[in-house]
């Protein structure tokens, strides 16, 4: 399994049945997420006591589902994630209980030239 940099990673903002399978939460992604299951993007689904995530994802040749369960705690609520796709340092840092705010990071350039 490989995630490439170009990946985003879309939060569905209303709780989800996370006994829900691969099959259930791909039928989501559409009208949930306006998203396409097989864009090689990361779709989060969160259950509603906020102690368990379900990342789905279109590895090159078929689904891929990844679980984590929190023994204490609750991932931060998924609200305002909802409206843009986080990047993987994003993801990784919520996933890790950080608050991960409204606001855009710095944009990427593409260096022309060397100053």
């Amino acid at each position: 399994m490989l995630i490439g940099g170009h990946c985003r990673a879309y939060v569905c903002r209303d709780p989800v049945d996370v006994r829900n399978g691969i099959d259930g939460l791909s039928y989501l992604v559409e009208p949930v997420l306006a998203q396409h299951p097989m864009s090689g993007h990361l779709f989060v689904f969160v259950a509603r006591d906020r102690h368990k995530v379900k990342i789905l994802f279109w590895d090159r040749n078929g689904f891929a589902l990844w679980y984590k369960r929190l023994e204490r705690g609750r991932f931060p609520s998924p609200g305002a994630l909802a409206q843009r796709g986080l990047t993987l340092a994003e993801l990784h840092a919520w996933l890790d209980g950080i608050e991960i705010p409204s606001v855009q990071p710095h944009a990427a350039l593409t260096g022309a030239q060397i100053v």
